[in-house]
């Protein structure tokens, strides 16, 4: 991963970090034990929802974001530590989330962990958020490289063979919007509520997935690849002629939550198959799904049943660590750590950053601009 310099020290004894995380609307903490073995104890783990900050504009609004991040940041680090028993003089290293995310937020938590690390001369670790995110299932079990991941949340859909730490090679992107976007804009349409991945599953619950006709964008291509415009297309139109009763919301709810599920696992069968073809791997092989999106019951239920129809191994994290949190971005931070893996001060905070920079550089699917590539 860039800006990472390699140092000679390798870990011969547990290491405890603590990660910030800030990208979007969580601002959280947490402070992790890691050990050579690669078992985790997890000491402590805050995390503040912005939820109701933003719930009357229907989604994340960014300004708002990153001045509840700087309101609550330092409480939460305080609490964070105070929670885990620790002092600073037993913190190894800090790590914090240095991109993708919304600028703001992100620059707020690596500043912090910045003057934090200067402070107390700890090591400090600028994480890919998706990184903690494809690390987090082994934040509770055993999950060894390498994997196929499917990685999905409010503003990433990707398919990825993890070959090792800081070492993924993409399988499948979306051309245009993450499934956690379809999600929460059908939500809004609708007027269902925010958070939108949540809502819209409890109105599923209650309605018949097969009430509404819905497109399975690219199902059936010889790629991996998303798309998910025309799905939300799809859903503002039959909101639109609908009568706006609530067996209308609960009906449209279970219809798009369906086609999402078919949508995915068609495109995680291909990416099945692609895997095996590039890592060779002929047995048992392992998929894992993580994002916040990987909290959703139906979409599990539905990948579970895929795995073990095609050999696989399915492993997801728990629930309370498919959304943002710092558990992960403390994990991802302690396993760089134990690699010798640490980051100088001038580690810039990136509004996008691929998990395969190189690639998503040479072949763009999406969101290319100033910015850099979005995947």
């Amino acid at each position: 991963m860039a800006n990472a310099l390699k140092s000679a020290a390798k870990q011969d004894s547990p290491l405890t970090v603590l990660g910030l995380e800030s990208s979007c609307d969580e601002t959280a903490a947490s402070v992790l034990r890691y050990y050579p073995d690669g078992q985790v104890d997890l000491l402590s783990n805050i995390v503040a929802s912005q939820d109701e900050e933003h719930r009357p504009f229907g989604g994340v609004v960014p300004e708002i974001a990153a001045r509840a991040h700087m309101r609550k940041i330092e409480s939460i680090i305080s609490k964070a530590l105070k929670t885990s028993g620790q002092n600073w003089d037993e913190i190894d290293g800090i790590a914090a989330t240095a991109g993708p995310g919304l600028i703001g937020g992100v620059i707020t938590g690596l500043m912090g962990a910045k003057g934090l690390a200067m402070a107390l001369g700890k090591p400090l670790m600028a994480v890919n958020h998706l990184e903690g995110h494809a690390l987090s299932p082994r934040l509770t079990e055993s999950c060894p490289f390498p994997y196929l991941l499917l990685l999905v949340s409010g503003g990433h859909s990707q398919l990825l063979s993890v070959k090792g730490l800081g070492d993924y090679d993409r399988l499948g992107s979306t051309v245009d919007d993450a499934a956690g976007e379809a999600f929460d804009k059908t939500a809004k349409v609708m007027g269902l509520g925010f958070p939108g991945g949540p809502k819209v599953q409890q109105w599923a619950e209650r309605g018949n997935p097969e009430a509404i006709k819905l497109p399975r964008p690219m199902k059936g291509r010889d790629h991996a690849d998303f798309s998910f415009a025309g799905l939300k297309t799809a859903v503002a139109r039959a909101w639109d002629v609908s009568d706006k009763s609530d067996t209308a919301k609960a009906n449209l709810a279970a219809s798009f939550q369906r086609a999402m599920t078919e949508t995915m696992l068609d495109r995680v069968g291909q990416a099945m198959t692609l895997y095996r073809q590039r890592t060779g791997e002929a047995g048992q092989a392992r998929l894992v799904v993580a994002g916040g999106v990987a909290a959703n019951t139906e979409l599990r239920a539905g990948l579970k049943s895929l795995a073990q129809s095609r050999a696989f191994d399915f492993i997801a994290p728990p629930l309370k660590f498919c959304g943002d949190n710092a558990a992960m971005i403390a994990l991802a931070g302690a396993e760089r750590l134990a690699a010798g893996l640490i980051d100088t001060y001038d580690a810039p905070a990136r509004p996008r950053w691929p998990l395969d920079s190189d690639a998503a550089n040479a072949a763009p699917k999406s969101g290319y601009g100033k910015k850099g590539p979005k995947s």
